[in-house]
């Protein structure tokens, strides 16, 4: 089981594609209407968590999986798997599990587990524009029809979304959560977002993961600092429209607030793993190793593989 507290900042940005659609109106971008600010569901995270774990050869509980006359099993079906509905067989098998919890019931046997590992929504750090895209098909639609059929889609044409997350030792005991999970975890998140998203459609393509921070808390310490969203920022020049933004280069991230915030508590802090893309531009004071001075600060294991 964990016994380190952990926080994470995650950021990846979308160009012209749809980061996650709302099925209840026509599969639009989900957007604050008051704010113009874009949002991807925690939900939608961990389905890229749970699709890239199973790539890397772990086995998942929410997953697919047809019988013989093509239907898809239902979550009673799947529990049967595994002896007969035995939670203690599922937590072992299944990673999504031991991560993010759930909730089962076969007949009157009904068992819950809450997950370790939580995220908050995303959001853009910025207010994103949303266009519908039309277009043609080459085949036709009917016996009767000439030509192709009209298509249409909608697209943010840019967007930098920030998620935050923790993982809770204290709820570890009873998924049976391990830090070689979370190691995982970690891997699929930042290689997820690219890879399994690419084979997807192709409103999921054009994602790409920016910047992840984990930072671990000392064993034993209740603590941690909280709403780390919310402490980081964009500086762009101020000609450029918040609707104008296409390329992660158009601006710097300002993680200043972070610093201040990791440098009150740095004593409660025991490490920090990171990964960064090379095209992100941070602000001055904003630097790794000045937000983290004085901790121990380095890349994810995973980045040696």
């Amino acid at each position: 089981m964990i016994r380190n507290r952990r926080e994470y900042l995650f950021f990846y940005d979308v160009t012209d594609a749809n980061p996650n659609g709302d099925p209840m109106d026509e599969n639009k971008p989900r957007i604050d209407e008051e704010t113009k600010i874009c949002l991807v569901t925690d939900s939608r995270l961990k389905r890229i968590i749970r699709d890239e774990l199973a790539d890397m050869g772990e086995e998942i509980f929410i997953r697919e999986e047809r019988k013989e006359d093509g239907k898809l099993k239902t979550k009673e079906e799947l529990l049967k798997t595994y002896n007969k509905g035995d939670y203690n067989e599922i937590l072992k098998r299944c990673i999504d599990i031991r991560l993010f919890g759930g909730t089962f019931a076969i007949g009157d046997n009904a068992k819950s587990f809450t997950g370790p590992v939580q995220f908050k929504f995303g959001r853009s750090l910025h207010k994103v524009d949303v266009k519908l895209i039309k277009g043609t098909t080459v085949m036709p639609s009917g016996e009767q029809r000439g030509q192709g059929t009209m298509t249409d889609f909608y697209i943010i044409p840019y967007g930098l979304f920030c998620f935050y997350g923790i993982a809770n030792e204290k709820a570890s005991n009873d998924t049976q959560l391990t830090d070689e999970d979370l190691e995982k975890m970690t891997e699929a998140l930042w290689k997820g977002i690219k890879e399994s998203t690419d084979v997807i459609s192709r409103s999921k393509f054009g994602h790409m993961p920016r910047l992840l921070i984990e930072i671990i808390y000392k064993e034993g310490e209740k603590f941690h600092i909280g709403e780390l969203n919310k402490r980081v920022s964009i500086n762009k020049p101020e000609a450029l429209d918040d609707l104008a933004i296409r390329d992660i280069e158009e601006f710097e991230l300002d993680l200043s607030k972070l610093k201040e915030a990791v440098q009150k508590h740095k004593d409660k802090i025991e490490k920090v793993y990171y990964c960064i893309d090379e095209r992100v531009k941070l602000t001055e004071g904003s630097a790794l190793d000045e937000i983290f001075e004085n901790i121990t600060l380095e890349k994810f294991p995973w980045l040696a593989e």
